[in-house]
């Protein structure tokens, strides 16, 4: 569960003792995307990811690191921890992949979204991507919704949205950046714009920092409101 979203789910603890804190990607997407689809009830979603290493661990960061520096050194690039260099590299696989071609991370935001959103037949597709970035994911959201919501109005109801931090800003080069993020409890969005190519498109780059919002924290929120509600 993700408090932003659907805090009413902690009351099925008592069910199996357990409370599941989702996939770090499926957490910031879906801080984003509560707002709209309250407003405007979203029918598909299509997210690309761009996940920092230290979605991976230590030793993925610690490979990173030491890319970067024999690179620059020139000398030979060593991976061990990602099947190809993750350093000046862009790699379009995070876990495994399944029979139906997508990787265990693309489904974990299918299944997840429809699951916390409580939307079994919400459309959702996803591409999820590792690349040479420590802390920090970053997403390109596009959503299509059954009633028609303007940019103006996804920027007014993500100003006011808890765990939200509206930075969009374009003519002053004004947008999410991992390297913002890092550190940051918000969920920041940005480059929010209409879909031109259907009637109720709008398009999103959203951006949290994964070792907080997409881990730690939520789960400190989860048991924060545990125990003021429940126990």
């Amino acid at each position: 569960m993700v408090p932003e979203v659907n805090p009413h789910a902690i009351a099925q603890y008592t069910k199996r003792g357990i409370i599941a804190n989702p996939n770090c990607s499926t957490i910031q997407m879906l801080v984003a995307l509560k707002p709209i689809h309250d407003r405007a009830r979203i029918k598909r979603i299509v997210v690309s990811t761009y996940q920092a290493v230290s979605g991976t661990g230590a030793k993925a960061i610690n490979e990173l690191r030491q890319q970067v520096l024999d690179y620059a050194a020139g000398r030979p690039l060593v991976n061990k921890v990602y099947p190809y260099q993750i350093a000046f590299n862009c790699l379009p696989q995070i876990d495994s992949f399944l029979d139906n071609g997508y990787t265990k991370e693309e489904m974990k935001m299918v299944n997840e979204t429809r699951k916390i959103f409580e939307e079994p037949n919400i459309g959702v597709t996803a591409t999820t991507v590792r690349v040479p970035v420590f802390y920090g994911h970053s997403e390109s959201v596009n959503i299509e919704t059954e009633q028609k919501i303007t940019a103006a109005e996804v920027k007014a109801l993500l100003a006011a949205a808890p765990g939200v931090k509206l930075v969009d800003e374009p003519a002053m080069s004004r947008y999410p950046l991992a390297l913002e993020c890092e550190g940051q409890f918000d969920t920041l969005v940005g480059r929010i714009r209409e879909d031109e190519s259907i009637a109720n498109g709008i398009n999103l780059w959203v951006v949290s920092d994964n070792i907080l919002k997409g881990a730690a924290l939520n789960a400190v929120q989860i048991a924060e409101i545990l125990t003021r509600d429940y126990l």
